[in-house]
């Protein structure tokens, strides 16, 4: 797949889970990404902002499109094995790219362990989730499991307390959050399926106090991850 723009480039080059086949890049260009891809002994190609210009997914190349492999997904077993104390987001059916691309961004920014993501009903890791996440998407583990639910038995199995963040909860600065923790996300439309909510450990909702009743899932993926943030300290 192509990874375009500075931010995204970067982090693809300092990934340890991604790898940079080649890199085309705009003439006359001279900066610290050519600098960190010789480093790295990928090949670069310049070439004419017309050709970027045609390459380009989303006309905002800014002069470099990388040609990277697909990304490479780890397991539940590598995120639970990550930390003492697993930080998890997983997520049931979000199908915007951007909205996943902020997730992952959130999430990253957050100190999370690991996001759990399903085949079905769900964006994969596209070009266009890695420009979202502005490059988060090379430093955060992300597991792709057939089964959502499945992934949260076996989080539970590993003694972390699963939350759904979703309405009709307990105000989440109330519930303790500390300690090995998931969260899990519902899509856009249809929010948490019925039968993953109930699996869940609990529900977690956010304070609102305008007239509108729901938040956008990347916003409130934010505010919840930054909750769990402040109570660990």
């Amino acid at each position: 797949m192509k990874i375009e723009g500075r931010n995204s480039v970067t982090e693809a080059l300092r990934s340890d889970t991604l790898t940079v086949n080649s890199l085309m890049a705009e003439k006359g260009s001279s900066s610290s990404i050519i600098a960190l891809a010789r480093e790295q002994g990928v090949k670069i190609s310049y070439v004419d902002k017309s050709v970027l210009d045609k390459e380009s997914v989303a006309g905002k190349h800014q002069g470099f499109i990388a040609d990277v492999t697909d990304y490479l997904y780890c397991s539940v077993e590598d995120i639970l094995s990550a930390s003492e104390q697993p930080f998890v987001v997983v997520l049931d059916g979000i199908n915007d790219p951007h909205n996943f691309g902020s997730i992952i961004r959130s999430c990253e920014c957050a100190g999370v362990t690991g996001i759990i993501i399903g085949k079905n009903r769900q964006v994969a890791v596209t070009d266009t989730v890695s420009r979202c996440s502005a490059g988060a998407v090379s430093h955060v583990k992300i597991a792709r499991v057939t089964n959502v639910n499945t992934a949260i038995k076996q989080l539970q199995s590993a003694n972390v307390w699963v939350y759904a963040l979703d309405m009709d909860g307990e105000e989440i600065s109330k519930v303790n959050l500390k300690g090995s923790v998931a969260l899990v996300v519902g899509g856009e439309g249809d929010g948490i399926s019925k039968l993953t909510r109930e699996l869940c450990d609990g529900v977690v909702s956010l304070k609102l106090n305008g007239k509108i009743n729901s938040l956008n899932a990347s916003v409130a993926c934010g505010v919840a991850v930054y909750e769990v943030v402040r109570q660990r300290g």
